[in-house]
C-alpha cells in the first residue's frame, strides 16, 4: 500500500491550533503538492503524516536531519539503517561494503555531489546539504515520499532535476512547495493549506498559477 486516508488530523502548540482538524486521502500514484504561505501549517502536516507512515515513507524534512560529523556517504546510508542488522551498520561505519558504496556513489553522481561522498556534512553548503537529504530519501526506496521544501536551496536547473528524480522514483508523494510553477509542473494534485485547513484541493491540470497565488 502506498496510499492513505486519515481523518481528523490536528496539531496544536500550546493553546494555538496549527493544523486541522482536517481529513486527507491520497491514492496510490498521486503526486500531491502542499502549497500555501509560510506558517500555514504545511510542515506540521508533513510531520503528522510521517508519524503515521514512518515504515512506508521516505522523508525529506525541512531541517534535513543530517549528522554534521559524519561523511556524506554515512548520512545517505542512514536511509536504510532499519533494513540491516546492527553488525552490518556497525561495520559500515568503519569499512562500507562495495555494494553500498556503488549505489550511494551513483545517487550522489546523479545529484552532482559525488566528489563530496567522504566529506563531513558540516562542511557542505545549504544546497549540497539539501541534496544529501534527497539522496538519503532516494536510497531508502520506500513506496511513498514525504518532503518539506526539498528544493528551496537549489538553483532552477538542479531543482528540476531533483523534482524529476523524486517523482520518477516514488509512485506516491506529498511534497510541500513554495514554488507554484514547480508544483504545477511535477505534481498531479494541488492541496492548498490556509490557517491549518485545506482551502484548495484540485487536479493540477485544472489550475493555473494565479489560482494558487490567492492563498499567499
Amino acid at each position: 500500500m502506498s496510499g492513505f486516508a486519515f481523518n481528523d488530523l490536528s496539531a496544536s502548540f500550546g493553546d494555538k491550533r496549527v493544523v486541522g482538524p482536517l481529513s486527507l486521502e491520497v491514492q496510490q500514484g498521486q503526486h500531491v503538492a502542499l502549497v500555501g504561505k509560510s506558517g500555514a501549517g504545511k510542515s506540521t502536516l508533513i510531520k503528522l503524516l510521517y508519524e503515521r507512515l514512518t515504515h512506508q515513507a521516505s522523508l525529506v524534512p525541512q531541517g534535513l536531519g543530517l549528522v554534521n560529523a559524519l561523511p556524506v556517504f554515512h548520512n545517505v546510508f542512514m536511509g536504510q539503517l532499519d533494513q540491516h542488522p546492527l553488525w552490518y551498520n556497525t561495520l559500515t561505519l568503519i569499512r562500507p561494503f562495495r555494494k553500498d558504496r556503488d549505489i550511494i556513489g551513483t545517487l550522489l553522481n546523479g545529484l552532482s555531489i559525488s566528489e563530496k561522498q567522504w566529506v563531513p556534512a558540516a562542511s557542505l553548503s545549504g544546497g549540497q546539504r539539501q541534496r544529501v537529504a534527497i539522496a538519503r530519501a532516494l536510497y531508502r526506496s520506500a513506496p511513498m515520499l514525504l518532503a518539506d521544501e526539498p528544493i528551496s536551496a537549489l538553483d532552477e536547473p538542479m531543482a528540476h532535476l531533483v523534482m524529476k528524480a523524486l517523482t520518477d522514483q516514488f509512485s506516491t508523494s506529498v511534497i510541500a512547495l513554495h514554488d507554484v510553477d514547480m508544483a504545477l509542473a511535477y505534481c498531479t494534485r494541488i492541496v492548498g493549506i490556509q490557517d491549518g485547513r485545506i482551502a484548495l484541493d484540485q487536479p493540477a491540470s485544472e489550475l493555473q498559477a494565479a489560482d494558487i497565488m490567492a492563498l499567499y
